[in-house]
């Protein structure tokens, strides 16, 4: 178990790891910071489906980094946070720079700062995404 008391738990430390998460390969940093950032159960929902855990979105991330190339997820604005949630918009930008879709995630955080469910929502789907097509 990793102790989490020893890193900065507010709102937006946690949504800084957060971002940071979705940015990182497959190595001891991303497990460092899933340990910190999410609850062990996270619950994660979005048009691609419903995912629970650290190591389902870390390979989520994984498999589409795997399909599209390099990718990078940057923050449009200054998170909203108010009453343990948290609005954070977001682009995806490719390895070339160009934007791949936008979204906002609904974020919930846990009584001890760690972020326990995210419903994701694309503002702009990519081009030929089909909605209907997942379940």
């Amino acid at each position: 178990m990793t102790d989490t008391t020893t890193e900065t738990t507010t709102p937006a430390a946690q949504l800084e790891r957060y971002t940071r998460f979705w940015n990182t390969g497959p190595d001891a940093e991303r497990d460092r910071l899933a340990a910190t950032v999410f609850t062990d159960e996270v619950e994660y929902r979005a048009l691609v489906g419903f995912l629970r855990g650290a190591a389902a979105l870390a390979d989520f991330r994984d498999q589409f980094v795997s399909h599209v190339g390099p990718a990078t997820v940057r923050r449009r604005e200054e998170p909203e946070v108010h009453h343990g949630r948290a609005r954070l918009q977001w682009e995806i930008l490719t390895g070339d720079g160009t934007s791949f879709a936008t979204g906002t995630d609904v974020i919930e955080f846990a009584e001890d700062g760690r972020i326990s469910a995210i419903s994701a929502f694309l503002d702009r789907a990519p081009e030929g995404f089909d909605p209907t097509a997942h379940d």
